[in-house]
């Protein structure tokens, strides 16, 4: 049985006002290549497949032309779940007519917790894999939300939901596999943070529950999985020393701080004597770089990048001493006569100077939606005794928002 994991599209996707649709169909042609050469029975989406809960004609596109040729490819059934920028609602509207193409949709999660747990057949009507597939929990699927309750009882609430979950599809998967009498293997799927999982800065990863503390712990999956595959995480990564629950990672880098990490699928072999996950690379479809250092150092890596023909899109952070003020004009002139493309810049010596005063100038991109919120807290002076509640009751808000943008039709 082979497997062929990936996750986190993020189609739709643009970067600092930048296009990227032409990559999104080099990356999905490549991603049918890669199934056709390795024979991949089954290919597991685990979430995210949009970036927005309402994704353009033209990212829908890319999908829906994607999975009418997996087929083609050899690949005999596709499994795709909601994460949490992908709309329950949207994904499961066209989920009677995809599974005629033998793709699986499970955009929420059921009313029937057996509905989330797939028997996956052979071409001859065989049973050969089970697939628990759990889309991204949201907060009221799997806690009840009481009045006076501690950030502590949220957080346990939240993760004892999550396990309750796994565990209950687990063993309905167990006992599916016993009625039909074959040794066939369960695999799991799931969309969420785990403890100790890696992220980069810039990844756009939200954390995905109030107060970011709800991260569920590796020894929470159901013991009769055979591999466990996850999205969320941008980077590729296993879970713990567990070789057999993994973070696929985003296959393409979703931000600059993703620009050197070498973006991967995961190729998964499942026989009697065990499962074996092996990383194959995700070719660089649009090359990304960052630069940052002072004037000197920016301007000697622009050359350098510019006698090898390069057509990367920049981001420039300028840490240099001296203060800039044409900083922007000065890589313009520089870059003028390649084919390369500043899509960023950042001047922190400026930004350092002015940040205090609130200048005019200053733009979002500098800011995150906390440092927003920080701003508040400190510009109105608000006492330090009152601030975590503070804290505590944004951050529900700002969940609030992100599950009411993924309910969006």
């Amino acid at each position: 049985m082979k497997i062929l994991h990936t996750s986190d599209w993020h189609l739709g996707r643009s970067l600092f006002g930048r296009k990227r649709y032409d990559e999104f169909e080099r990356l999905l042609g490549w991603l049918l290549e890669i199934i056709g050469q390795n024979q991949a029975d089954v290919l597991l989406i685990a979430g995210d497949v949009f970036d927005t809960s309402t994704p353009n004609n033209r990212a829908q596109e890319l999908y829906y032309r994607f999975l009418r040729h997996v087929a083609d490819a050899g690949c005999r059934h596709v499994v795709v779940i909601a994460g949490n920028h992908d709309s329950p609602s949207f994904l499961n509207a066209p989920k009677e007519l995809l599974r005629a193409l033998n793709v699986h949709v499970i955009g929420s999660v059921t009313e029937d917790r057996e509905d989330e747990v797939l028997v996956l057949r052979s071409s001859d009507g065989e049973p050969e894999v089970l697939v628990c597939a759990v889309p991204y929990l949201r907060d009221r699927d799997i806690r009840v939300v009481e009045p006076g309750e501690s950030s502590t009882d949220k957080v346990k609430k939240l993760v004892d939901g999550i396990q309750e979950h796994y565990q209950q599809v687990g063993a309905i998967a167990e006992r599916k596999r016993q009625e039909l009498g074959v040794q066939i293997p369960i695999v799991a799927m799931g969309h969420l943070f785990t403890a100790g999982a890696r992220t980069v800065e810039g990844d756009g990863v939200r954390e995905l529950y109030v107060g970011s503390l709800a991260h569920v712990p590796v020894n929470m999956f159901h013991v009769c999985f055979d591999y466990v595959a996850l999205g969320h995480l941008h980077l590729p990564q296993k879970v713990g020393d567990a070789a057999d629950i993994r973070y696929s990672g985003a296959p393409l880098p979703i931000g600059f701080g993703e620009a050197r990490i070498q973006k991967v699928v995961s190729m998964v072999e499942i026989s009697d004597d065990g499962t074996t996950a092996t990383e194959i690379p995700v070719p660089v479809f649009q090359p990304l770089e960052r630069i940052r250092g002072d004037w000197e150092e920016i301007h000697t890596r622009i050359l350098e990048l510019s006698a090898s023909s390069s057509q990367a899109w920049l981001e420039i952070v300028y840490e240099g001493q001296d203060i800039i003020g044409d900083l922007r004009e000065r890589l313009d002139e520089v870059i003028s006569e390649t084919e390369m493309e500043i899509l960023r810049v950042k001047n922190s010596r400026i930004s350092e100077q002015i940040l205090s005063q609130m200048a005019d100038d200053e733009t979002l991109d500098d800011l995150t939606v906390d440092d927003v919120f920080e701003r508040c807290l400190a510009e109105h002076d608000v006492p330090d005794a009152q601030r975590p509640s503070l804290r505590q009751a944004y951050q529900d808000i700002v969940t609030t928002l992100h599950e009411t943008d993924a309910r969006a039709e």
